[in-house]
């Protein structure tokens, strides 16, 4: 459990951040009226504090800079430069974390007055505490640090440190992740409908299946081919599925696509 006297800030007041938020004061012992966040839209402001009762907002990033322990950085990546102009200092015990895609380390102490900086690849089920998140940080990060970033994280679902050289392997695997299930559950359900099954009942089935399936890999700590030999009786339905989807080159296909997904990470990290 994390302090509760610890102040948490936020610099943009999206989904993510909200979502972020709500995880840290529901399960993460932070005490809303120790949240700040800032942005430049009103609106965003106003669903900030309707979602988070008591906590507090502005416009002004440097008040959250100055005011809080630790600063989520929660602008996308193409902002994050404009972001920093408005941040003339930041104390030393100010702990900045970044969960902007592709701005590796060395950028993020290029655009900010401090070495102290943890970067995060979060995921959207972070929107309902299911996040699969991992981070890597600077050397310059204490231990302690390094402890309460992990605290906070996990309100939100799992997540691991990594080296930076991971990161953006995490991102095309976790990160972009989410968008390849919804796909499956997609073509699942498709298939349930192509074969004579209501909408609704063919989209609620795929989607309990792949969590079921999930939660049995996280439960019984079995390797999922494993679990996949036991659903897989000789001669019966199952093996004639994993057949077509071999012939298909289904496993090919995830991993080429999540490989394009880093590649993708790689390159906004350059530009």
């Amino acid at each position: 459990m994390t302090n509760r006297s610890l102040r948490v800030g936020f610099i943009g007041a999206g989904q993510m951040a909200l979502a972020m938020a709500r995880g840290f004061v529901e399960r993460g012992g932070i005490a809303a009226d120790s949240i700040l966040a800032s942005d430049p839209y009103p609106a965003a402001l106003e669903r900030f504090t309707e979602a988070i009762p008591g906590c507090y907002t502005t416009d002004d990033n440097q008040a959250v800079i100055d005011e809080n322990d630790v600063v989520i950085l929660a602008v996308k990546p193409q902002m994050m430069a404009e972001a920093a102009k408005s941040i003339s200092d930041i104390s030393a015990d100010c702990l900045l974390i970044s969960i902007a895609a592709g701005l590796n380390l060395a950028k993020l102490t290029q655009l900010f007055p401090t070495n102290r900086i943890i970067r995060v690849m979060p995921n959207t089920p972070c929107l309902i505490g299911q996040s699969a998140c991992a981070f890597t940080a600077t050397s310059d990060v204490a231990p302690e640090d390094i402890e309460r970033t992990e605290q906070l994280l996990s309100a939100t679902g799992i997540a691991v440190q990594v080296p930076e050289t991971q990161m953006d392997a995490v991102t095309g695997l976790s990160g972009s992740g989410p968008a390849f299930i919804y796909m499956l559950i997609e073509a699942m359900s498709d298939a349930g409908v192509r074969l004579g099954l209501p909408r609704q009942v063919a989209l609620q089935l795929a989607a309990q299946t792949v969590k079921g399936a999930a939660e049995m890999v996280q439960t019984t700590g079995e390797h999922p081919a494993a679990l996949k030999d036991k659903v897989t009786s000789p001669g019966g339905t199952t093996i004639a599925g994993v057949h077509a989807l071999e012939k298909a080159g289904f496993r090919a296909a995830v991993i080429d696509a999540i490989s394009a997904a880093a590649t993708r990470s790689r390159e906004l990290g350059q530009d």
